[in-house]
This record gives C-alpha cells, sequence and structure tokens, in this order.
C-alpha cells in the first residue's frame, strides 16, 4: 500500500512560496529546537523509532510545528491523516476514526492524526476525540498556538505529552537562510544571489524568531531585485529593510502574550520599577489590550500590593478607571501611566491579604457563634435573650476605643491583620499602639 505524503500539495513545485519548499524533510534538517528534538531528547529518539505517542506541540508561528508532523508523517510507518481545526468538524474525524478501525483491524497499521490549531475545536469536537486518543484508535499530534493549559481541555491534556517550540534563536536563522541560499533544489542556490552580512542580521532580527517571516522577507527580496550587469541579485541593507517595513508586536489578547504582558506589567508596579511599568504598559497599549482590563488589574494592584500603605492608590486607580471608560484611546495612555505610575512609587503592603485567611477560616468552621453582645437587638425583647448586651455607646470610651474583643470565642486568638510598617501603615500602628496602652 502506497504511503500518502499528505503535505505534498507544496512540494517541489517551483511556483510555491519558499517557506514551504524549504520545509525540512528529515528530522536532522530542522534548525533550531534542540530542546525538544536534540539527539539525546525524548521527541527525537521517539520519531527515530517511530514510537510517537500522542503530543502537543505548542508554540508560536514559524517555530516548526507543522514541520516535526510532516517529518512524523515521512518517517513513520502509521497511517497519518492531517485535519485544520479552522475548517473541519466532528464529520471529518469520524471519517478518520472510521478508516483507522478499518486499517488496524484489516493491516495491523496504526493511524497517526495530526490535528493543526487544534485550540480552535470546541469543546464538543474535543470531547469527541478523548475516547479514540485514551482507547490507541489514533495517536494524536496536536498543533497550535495557544496555551493548551487554557484552549484544550484537561480530559485530552492529561492524555498528552505538551512539548513546547521557542521562537527561533537569531543563529538558527541565520543558518536557515545560508541553507537556503545554497540549496539549488528547493532554495534559491540556482540564483546568482549575494546578501551581505547586515542585511542578513536584519532579517534573523526583524524575524522575531519565526523561520517563515524570514524566508518571506528573504524571498520578497530575491523578486524584488534586479541584477546587475554581471547577474549578481545583491541584497543589500536597505533592500533588506525595505522587505521587512515593521517589527511585528506578536499579541493575542486570548493567549499567552497577554498573559505574559500583563503579569510583567503587575509585578514591575509591584517592585517599583517605574521604567519597566511604562514599558509594559506601552507593550499592551500598542498591542491594542482593552484599556478597561488594564485600568481594572491597576486597582487591583492598589488594593492588593499598596493597600493601606497609601490608600490614595486605589482612589488614583479607581479615577483612572472610570476616566478611561468615558475618553477612551489615545488620550487614555497618558492616564493609565500616571494611576500606573502612581501605585508603582507608592510603599508596598500586603495587610490587605488578610481577608484571604479570614474567608479560609469561615470555610474551614461554618457559622462559629457572634458574640451576643454583637448581635442585632434592635427588635423587641431582644435583650432577654442576651443579645446586644454590654454593647456599650463606643463613644462613650477614652480615645473611642473599649479594647473589646470582637472575635468569635473559638478564633479570638485570631489575627488577619498584619501592617507592614511602610507608609502610612506605620501612623496606623502607632496609633492602634496608643490606643491599647490607653485603654481603661
Amino acid at each position: 500500500m502506497k504511503k500518502l505524503n499528505l503535505f505534498e500539495d507544496n512540494n517541489n513545485q517551483e511556483q510555491a512560496p519558499l517557506a514551504s519548499r524549504m520545509r525540512p524533510l528529515e528530522l536532522d534538517e530542522i534548525v533550531g529546537q534542540q530542546h525538544i528534538i536534540g539527539k539525546d531528547r525524548l521527541l527525537y529518539r521517539a520519531i527515530k523509532a517511530d514510537r510517537i505517542e500522542s503530543i502537543i506541540l505548542y508554540g508560536p508561528p514559524g517555530t516548526g510545528k507543522t514541520t516535526i508532523a510532516k517529518v512524523i508523517a515521512n518517517t513513520t510507518d502509521s497511517c497519518f491523516c492531517k485535519l485544520n481545526a479552522t475548517n473541519a468538524g466532528i464529520k471529518d474525524v469520524e471519517k478518520v476514526i472510521e478508516e483507522a478501525q478499518f486499517n488496524y483491524g484489516a493491516y495491523q497499521k496504526k493511524t497517526i492524526l495530526f490535528i493543526d490549531e487544534i485550540h480552535r475545536f470546541n469543546k464538543t469536537q474535543q470531547d469527541y476525540l478523548l475516547p479514540f486518543v485514551e482507547g490507541g484508535v489514533v495517536t494524536l499530534i496536536g498543533a497550535t498556538t495557544e496555551n493548551p493549559y487554557f484552549e484544550v481541555n484537561n480530559a485530552l491534556l492529561s492524555r498528552c505529552r505538551i512539548f513546547e517550540l521557542k521562537p527561533l534563536e537569531k543563529n538558527d536563522l541565520i543558518e536557515l537562510i545560508n541553507r537556503t541560499l545554497s540549496d539549488k533544489t528547493r532554495g534559491l542556490g540556482k540564483a546568482n544571489i549575494v546578501i551581505d552580512d547586515e542585511a542578513k542580521e536584519f532579517l534573523a532580527d526583524m524575524a522575531n524568531g519565526d523561520a517563515r517571516s524570514v524566508l518571506n522577507a528573504l524571498e520578497l527580496a530575491y523578486l524584488t531585485t534586479e541584477p546587475t550587469k554581471e547577474g549578481i541579485l545583491h541584497i543589500t541593507l536597505p533592500v533588506a529593510e525595505e522587505c521587512i517595513q515593521k517589527k511585528a508586536i506578536r499579541y493575542d489578547e486570548h493567549g499567552d502574550n497577554h498573559y505574559d504582558a500583563i503579569s510583567a506589567f503587575i509585578e514591575s508596579m509591584k517592585h517599583t520599577e517605574p521604567d519597566a511599568t511604562l514599558y509594559y504598559l506601552a507593550r499592551m497599549l500598542v498591542a491594542g489590550e482593552d484599556i478597561k482590563y488594564i485600568a481594572r488589574r491597576i486597582c487591583v494592584c492598589a488594593s492588593e500590593d499598596v493597600g493601606l500603605a497609601n490608600s490614595r492608590a486605589l482612589e488614583v486607580a479607581t479615577s483612572a478607571m472610570l476616566a478611561v471608560e468615558r475618553i477612551g484611546m489615545p488620550e487614555s495612555a497618558k492616564i493609565l501611566a500616571h494611576a500606573a505610575l502612581y501605585v508603582c512609587c507608592s510603599p508596598k503592603s500586603d495587610s490587605a491579604y488578610g481577608i484571604i485567611e479570614a474567608m479560609k477560616d469561615v470555610e474551614e468552621t461554618g457559622n462559629i457563634p457572634i458574640p451576643p453582645f454583637l448581635q442585632d437587638a434592635s427588635y423587641k425583647n431582644a435583650y432577654k435573650l442576651g443579645r446586644g448586651v454590654g454593647l456599650d455607646n463606643i463613644h462613650s470610651f477614652p480615645n473611642h476605643y473599649s479594647g473589646k474583643n470582637c472575635m468569635p470565642e473559638a478564633l479570638k486568638d485570631k489575627h488577619y491583620f498584619k501592617l507592614s510598617g511602610t507608609g502610612n501603615e506605620k501612623k496606623i500602628q502607632e496609633f492602634l499602639k496608643y490606643l491599647k496602652e490607653h485603654v481603661k
């Protein structure tokens, strides 16, 4: 039975894009990703031994996810099927499963199912796959640019090994350019191309770790550069700059870049790093992040990490949140910067976190009786039940402080309120100490 190469639609066709023609056919041709496909690594050994288990390949565009799947397709003795989750549905998966069951029963051949953009499958589609992956009817290879821990069902994740691909290093991309310029079969080796080192380095740097991007730029330079009288295509730095007009900002509001950027922004505020705070704020704004979301996170940081050390921080953050809702961009950039810098440069305290410990105790201990003197005494004859008895007017005490312990008896020694001694909390500490020393 002849093995079908499901990736051959663009192979060995001169009119196909250069990035498609240069896609590696063998494992040892892949540049980069040595942390997962180095010769001593599990995935390398599994592919070489044709013992692939269900895996998910996760990483940015142009880092080799489809390439690894193609190498597996070219080397495995199993049947290999490919689906793209952007246009495939359950009926397509049903057809693959039916063929897989037939091939195993008739020829004892296993089936590997490659699903590109697997995060595009909804919960129902992913759930449908689950029993067939678990039962070994198919071996799943999923590829996704999104964090699988957010986008793939936990049940399916537990049956797959996840391999994270990293953006390619600059040296990897330069190696790819050199290989393309020397490859006379699939690359540009037949053309008389001379590329300056500074142009090569610029293309590799501006590709931002994306092999497809660097090859697309190289192909554009090749197609748009006029040869000299000697027939030489000279790719200079100005030519390279024309081919990559702007360094793309990789950002997906539902993916890793979203979570990484907001995390870096908040941590920079917490660590009192104003320059980093502005930088990560700028990254989110330029990428088009929701300004209301950013404002809400500043408010959270103002309470969680500044708290009573400077209560004005929450006021400034809340005012900024209301302002950006009414004003919008581009003016809101300065409003958000104002609020973020105020929070960033405020003294820090986590005293508000005491509520988390208190909530935990409530969940564990249930409805511990409230001391009777604190209970509602507004209804008739409440005093006969002891409710509100001994609840004196707080303003009749010196310094308006009674010193009574208002905690339930079972938790009377618990302390949730822990001051840091920074900023305004130092004054609060001194005030509370004074009250306790002068209680009568």
